[in-house]
């Protein structure tokens, strides 16, 4: 059946209430790898409940339910085809460890690439705390729908993405990720068999089945957490990523980074086995390191 895009664009969204407790809050730290290390306490505050932080990618896993139109037959989305092509959040306020949030959905645009080619999805999705209703986070984000090209006369293009510097990077970090990485990270929200049979793997044309997206873009945040905001999560206020090709769980992740101010840094991400480009166009803006004039 091919895509239903007037369906698509006229369909409901609803609030939806989240409530999570420090054992989610733990589960997506460990999933994005943090604890390799479980002496350092940098990392043990995102994973230990003593005086337990919430990782600040962590919105990207919260009430990420509200997605019926993923499955319904009237809108004929190609879902094992389906890839996370985009995401990106900006922070603007800390998550508690413990807490529940409401999250709203929302699709900005619909983008047929041609037949063959598939189609995008643009969304945006607004999460604020549920007591205080307090803005948390926004997450903007593209679903690449690879099964869904060509329900449309009009061919569109891909928004243009931010480009790199034309230098050598200024930094690199290097994150080893586990093979039960996928295993672990589907626990979060995403049960996607796509993440963890092989046999739904091979018919969407993959060896093996694939790291998720959301789980690449919660190392990214873990490596800029690490190289640039020492660990603080109050200090991270916006990420953003373009996913150029699947990871697989098990490979060791290496981040190129430009600092061009200081309080932002583009950067990608390449799987050193394959040496091929996994995260591109990358984009982090964070508070700047306190100065001595700013000490107490």
């Amino acid at each position: 059946m091919p895509l239903n895009a007037e369906r698509l664009r006229a369909w409901k969204f609803r609030d939806v209430r989240h409530a999570y407790g420090e054992k989610d809050t733990i589960l997506y730290a460990l999933s994005v790898g943090l604890g390799e290390d479980p002496t350092d306490p940098r990392q043990l505050k995102f994973v230990f409940e003593k005086n337990l932080e919430a990782l600040p990618t962590m919105p990207i896993v919260i009430g990420m339910t509200d997605l019926g139109f993923l499955t319904d037959p009237a809108i004929g989305i190609d879902l094992p085809r389906m890839l996370h092509g985009e995401s990106g959040l900006t922070i603007h306020s800390s998550m508690p460890s413990s807490g529940e949030l409401i999250s709203r959905m929302k699709i900005v645009d619909l983008v047929d690439k041609g037949s063959g080619k598939g189609a995008l999805l643009y969304f945006e999705r607004s999460l604020r705390n549920a007591i205080d209703n307090r803005p948390v986070a926004t997450e903007v984000g593209v679903f690449v729908l690879r099964g869904n090209g060509g329900y449309s006369p009009e061919i569109g293009q891909a928004r243009p993405a931010r480009k790199l510097p034309e230098r050598l990077p200024d930094q690199f970090c290097d994150i080893p990720t586990s093979t039960r990485a996928a295993l672990l990270y589907r626990l979060n929200s995403d049960r996607n068999p796509l993440h963890v049979d092989p046999d739904i793997a091979r018919l969407a044309g993959f060896p093996r089945p694939i790291l998720h997206g959301s789980c690449a873009y919660g190392i990214a945040g873990h490596v800029m957490l690490r190289t640039l905001c020492g660990y603080d999560p109050a200090k991270l206020k916006r990420l953003n990523v373009r996913f150029t090709s699947p990871a697989f769980p098990g490979e060791t992740l290496r981040f190129e980074m430009w600092h061009e101010s200081t309080c932002a840094t583009s950067f990608r991400c390449k799987a050193v086995e394959r040496d091929v480009v996994i995260l591109d166009n990358g984009y982090a803006e964070y508070l700047p390191p306190r100065t001595i004039a700013d000490q107490p």
